[in-house]
């Protein structure tokens, strides 16, 4: 399962602390009826608002304290964020149910993504503001999604993920597994599996299907700040598409209704994960999630093959 970093400092909020506890506090109350259930589930948060304000802490105070490179920034978070989701988990489900494992991602390093930077981190900013950051510090800003200017940064995916091993221990064990936050640390690797931290922030659909694919999942949920995906988003035309087939979101992100800073890495993770033989994904918000899981019609896009999907939207 993927938790977009949105879904613990949403738009509009400022990331305060505050926040991030009650965000958490939202998503742990909807793991809990799957957890009661019975389900195995590792989790796999992103990062990008959290990550991105960090950036900008480093920036601000590196006339008093040396700035942390940007692959140290994402473990920073991944320990914040998974503190913060364990506790919130454990509140619901009784102590010692979920565990935080720091994970490495490893890359390649001329993966193309560094040559064309996509993943948007930190605050939403005017265009004054982002064309200034962009001057002074070198940053690539795009305009995301109507909602404000962002700095953007290599998103690579993942090739592998270091601490598999361990994930699926833990998971065997019974505990709900938060891995690969933010992603994963991105990691080259040598000849001798030393690993060499990378500047990049992987993408956490992509890490997640990477996760869910090497574990065996039968299903991938990646959940996000709307209750289903939208088809012509923010034309008059918009609509949801609760039911696609591979080939139709597929097409449809070919025919570019999916923007790659946005819902695109979470279709194409989608695609990924059921072209390695994974049954069903289900992209939902936090607050659908248990009605997206028992099927309930309406509820969330569930993306699966024509010979399981029923009355497929296209």
């Amino acid at each position: 399962m993927a938790v977009g970093g949105n879904a613990l400092t949403a738009a509009g909020q400022d990331g305060t602390w505050t926040e991030i506890e009650a965000n958490a506090a939202e998503m742990a109350g909807s793991l809990a009826a799957l957890v009661r259930s019975g389900w195995q589930i590792a989790v796999v948060h992103g990062n990008g608002p959290q990550v991105g304000n960090l950036a900008m802490q480093q920036n601000a105070s590196e006339h008093l304290v040396p700035a942390q490179p940007l692959h140290q920034l994402c473990a920073m978070t991944q320990g914040q964020l998974g503190s913060v989701l364990v506790r919130a988990i454990d509140r619901e489900c009784g102590p010692g149910t979920a565990v935080c494992v720091v994970t490495h991602a490893g890359i390649d390093p001329q993966d193309p993504a560094f040559e064309h930077p996509t993943k948007p981190i930190g605050p939403f900013l005017s265009r004054e503001r982002a064309d200034q950051l962009a001057r002074e510090r070198g940053w690539q800003v795009v305009e995301d999604s109507g909602r404000g200017y962002r700095r953007v940064v290599a998103s690579p995916r993942p090739a592998r993920i270091i601490e598999m091993d361990a994930v699926r221990t833990l998971l065997q064990a019974g505990h709900v597994v938060l891995a690969a936050g933010g992603g994963g640390v991105a990691v080259s690797l040598g000849g001798d599996g030393a690993m060499t931290g990378i500047d990049a922030v992987i993408d956490k659909d992509h890490a997640a299907a990477a996760l869910a694919t090497a574990v065996g999942a039968d299903e991938l949920y990646l959940l996000t700040g709307v209750d289903s995906v939208l088809l012509d988003y923010g034309t008059p035309e918009q609509r949801p598409a609760h039911r696609l087939t591979p080939e139709e979101a597929a097409r449809h992100l070919q025919n570019g209704q999916f923007p790659p800073g946005s819902m695109g890495p979470k279709i194409s993770a989608a695609l990924r994960f059921l072209e390695d033989g994974g049954h069903r994904v289900i992209i939902t918000s936090a607050r659908m999630l248990a009605a997206a899981a028992a099927g309930r019609p309406g509820t969330g896009t569930c993306i699966e093959p024509a010979h399981v999907a029923v009355g497929s939207a296209s």
